[in-house]
């Protein structure tokens, strides 16, 4: 069996480290303890050593970096209703949408790793909702994630209908909602900072060419 997503990220982290263009992030090296104590805490929860760029945007208020630790514990890298493959689709699309390079990335790695397709990761990153690559389903759900980005005061009962017709739940819709509107906060962070692509889904797909994936 292959590397998970975050043994894969951990093995292959520690070749670059990232620099934010605009404003500084909070180095571990010279962060308070109680930065640290959260820094740790991520390390522990997730299996992996180096702390992502966007904790260190959080970092600089860390009642924020801790609330956020919760968020992606409870919220983003969990099943929950929707299931994790689908929370990244929806990720990497808002990310493409709102032009944050590092998170649709990292999010678009992320679908990869849990099992989605490469045409399909492409048409996400293109916008292309037409694209045959993605399923009629999730063409519906990221429409609606569009609707909530783009247009959020034009969602109607209809909007909620149309998402039930195609078989997700209210439970479901409901997901897609907190995971779309906190990547329109997450997108706006890291691209303000500037923290640049990681290249992760680059390296992912070239890694997979040498090996025959």
């Amino acid at each position: 069996m292959g590397l998970s997503e975050y043994e894969r990220l951990a093995a292959r982290e520690g070749l670059q480290t990232l620099h934010a263009a605009n404003l500084a992030t909070v180095d571990e090296r010279t962060a308070s303890p109680e930065v640290k104590r959260l820094y740790d805490e991520f390390r522990q929860g997730f299996g992996r050593p180096q702390v992502p760029g966007i904790l260190q945007c959080f970092a600089t208020h860390p009642p924020l970096l801790e609330h956020m630790l919760g968020v992606a514990k409870e919220m983003l890298f969990v099943d929950g209703a929707l299931g994790r493959q689908n929370k990244e689709l929806i990720s990497a699309f808002v990310s493409a949408s709102n032009r944050c390079a590092y998170c649709a990335d990292s999010h678009a790695y992320s679908f990869r790793m849990q099992g989605g397709g490469k045409d399909a990761v492409e048409a996400v990153l293109a916008c292309d909702l037409g694209s045959d690559a993605i399923a009629p389903p999730q063409q519906v759900l990221l429409q609606f994630a569009r609707k909530v980005t783009e247009s959020s005061q034009e969602i109607t009962e209809a909007d909620m209908d149309t998402m039930r017709t195609v078989g997700w739940s209210d439970l479901q819709i409901a997901e897609a909602i907190h995971v779309t509107a906190l990547f329109a906060s997450f997108n706006r962070v890291v691209n303000a900072f500037g923290l640049p692509s990681q290249e992760l889904l680059h390296n992912y797909e070239q890694e997979e060419a040498v090996h025959g994936g």
